[in-house]
């Protein structure tokens, strides 16, 4: 009898920000394969005995190419198993959870998707910049600023084409990114900033604008993975930062053990910490998919 596939976003970095379906499909895991942006601790969700199978990626190296997972996938929902397929943020957003999709599909693998919360709309909203704002930003672009193949991507038809633009793998080219955007008709003031490991204890930003943003991100060491976001918004983080509650990133999420079913979240793990500056102090970092 054949298995099946669920593709889940795992959220943007916070374990508590995972779905009520994505932690339930955990639960019921035979394997779970995973990618370095999904946070350790959701793994707790899945059943003891379930395999974990690490595929994460990072500039420059890969610790499995995204040929052999999806064939990872078929081969283990073929033996009859419930894999897991868990990704930072939303698997089809440059997740590459299309490409996994299609090998299920051409493999007669039933599969499900799973969203998840984007760093995209998430991390720029951890340092208080919603990527919309009445009067402001009535229309939005989310970019990779890199290829799969580490190559950086030609953004002169989308520069000056919305109000706000979000880059997602930006820091690796983040001074020719920011350059080829004032190239294309961005102002070289215009307001952007930059969140490296959001939603995690991890987190640090700076903030500035087109011209001056990567010498300052150069000056805090910020690298991958980050977020870049570019428009009026971001200067909103300004006056928002420092009320912006979120969510613990410590908190572990668990099957309940009393009932065998849904959920259950320590007391204390379910407080708020308040972001008291445009750059948190926090432990060291870590980190594509």
């Amino acid at each position: 009898m054949s298995g099946t596939v669920s593709l889940v976003g795992a959220g943007p970095g916070d374990p508590k920000l995972i779905t009520v379906r994505g932690a339930e499909v955990l639960a019921l895991a035979d394997v779970v394969v995973y990618d370095r942006l999904a946070s350790p601790a959701l793994l707790e969700l899945a059943p003891v005995m379930a395999e974990r199978v690490y595929v994460g990626k990072e500039p420059g190296r890969a610790a499995m190419v995204q040929e052999a997972i999806s064939a990872l996938l078929v081969e283990r929902a073929l033996a009859g198993e419930a894999v897991v397929r868990l990704k930072g943020g939303d698997p089809f957003v440059f997740g590459r959870g299309g490409e996994e999709a299609l090998a299920c599909a051409r493999a007669g693998v039933a599969f499900e998707v799973v969203p998840g919360v984007s760093s995209a709309i998430a991390a720029p909203a951890a340092i208080g910049i919603p990527v919309t704002h009445r009067g402001l930003a009535r229309s939005l672009a989310i970019v990779t600023a890199s290829t799969a193949h580490g190559d950086g991507t030609d953004l002169r038809t989308v520069a000056t084409a919305t109000d706000t633009l979000v880059l997602l793998m930006a820091a690796g080219h983040l001074e020719r990114t920011c350059a080829e955007l004032v190239a294309s008709g961005r102002s070289p003031d215009e307001p952007a900033a930059l969140v490296q490991w959001a939603w995690t204890p991890e987190q640090r930003s700076v903030a500035g604008t087109l011209s001056t943003l990567p010498a300052l991100a150069l000056a805090a060491s910020i690298g991958p993975p980050a977020t870049l976001v570019v428009g009026a918004v971001a200067a909103l983080g300004d006056q928002l930062v420092s009320r912006v509650g979120t969510s613990s990133s410590e908190a572990i999420v668990s099957p309940s053990q009393s009932s065998g079913s849904g959920l259950s979240i320590s007391a204390e793990t379910s407080g708020s910490r308040i972001s008291t500056g445009r750059i948190p102090t926090a432990a060291a970092p870590e980190s594509s998919r």
